[in-house]
């Protein structure tokens, strides 16, 4: 039984954050939150993480995160290019960020041979949920009715900031604790007790706060990589053109559920969430995990 891998997508510009979040340090001793990701993650088992990066920050992140790390388990970078397109492609005139996720996911593919997780760099996800994740990921295997993936769940109202809207993968999950379809929903945002989301900025619909949604924590076999790749060149022959459109995890799993390629189990968990959307969600990750430490959750500090 090998150990699984870990993809963490770093690449990512941070918008609606001002800044390279994934970056900016937290912790007591200035970890970055994906310090914090990774610790938990060793714990875990994990045995290998292989992080998606852009070129702009790879000296620097090398001699930070990646020096640690790889005296723990084995450690890759990739890189997240706009230009990495199949068949010749090149991006608009004018586009300035990467593809989305998906795209984020590909570019790991050459590093990782076996079951592997994925996850975003600026989450703060707990240790639970990679006890979780690694479980599924140890004895996950490609069969001929498809691939063998996970998604742990969080509950929607524990994933929230109150400085502003953000995005979730709302799930629907079967009796069995399958995922049966995740809709991307761009705009989630609380309003005093109650959460709502938008789809044209106008009109407000109700969600449960117990709505199981996905914070990007997947577990996936190999396969997946293939799926992916079919499926980045058929979005591009549509969107190539398209200035802000992005190649999203959810919604090749959805596209693979639908047609009966993969199943996924949903590994729930009441794990509080933490996470920087807008610069104003700071100071509270910041408390959060100075909080943690001194309960001894976490160390002085996770890098040493």
């Amino acid at each position: 039984m090998s150990q699984p891998q870990l993809v963490v997508m770093a690449a990512g510009l941070g918008s609606r954050y001002g800044g390279a979040k994934q970056i900016d340090p937290v912790g007591p001793a200035g970890e970055m939150l994906l310090d914090y990701a990774v610790y938990d993650a060793i714990g875990a088992g994990f045995g290998k993480v292989v992080f998606v990066i852009r070129r702009d920050f790879a000296g620097a992140f090398k001699a930070s995160t990646c020096r640690w790390v790889e005296r723990h388990v084995e450690t890759a970078c990739v890189y997240q290019d706009l230009t990495d397109l199949p068949g010749g492609l090149a991006p608009p005139p004018g586009r300035s960020k990467p593809w989305g996720t998906g795209q984020a996911v590909l570019a790991a593919r050459q590093a990782v041979d076996g079951p592997f997780g994925v996850i975003n760099a600026d989450d703060l996800y707990g240790a639970g949920p990679f006890a979780l994740l690694a479980g599924h990921l140890k004895t996950a295997r490609d069969t001929a009715a498809g691939g063998d993936f996970c998604m742990i769940g969080y509950a929607l109202d524990r994933t929230l900031t109150e400085h502003g809207h953000v995005a979730r993968g709302v799930c629907e999950i079967d009796a069995d604790g399958y995922l049966t379809q995740i809709t991307e929903r761009t705009r989630v945002q609380r309003f005093g007790p109650a959460v709502r989301y938008t789809e044209d900025g106008q009109t407000w619909h109700d969600l449960p706060g117990q709505t199981i949604v996905s914070m990007n924590m997947w577990g996936f076999t190999p396969s997946f990589f293939d799926a992916i790749e079919a499926g980045f060149e058929a979005f591009l022959k549509e969107n190539l053109n398209a200035p802000k459109a992005e190649y999203l995890i959810p919604g090749v799993v959805d596209s693979l559920i639908r047609s009966g390629k993969a199943r996924v189990r949903v590994l729930p968990t009441n794990q509080q969430w933490y996470g920087v959307t807008y610069r104003q969600d700071k100071p509270r990750v910041q408390e959060a995990i100075a909080d943690m430490v001194r309960r001894g959750l976490y160390p002085e500090d996770v890098r040493t």
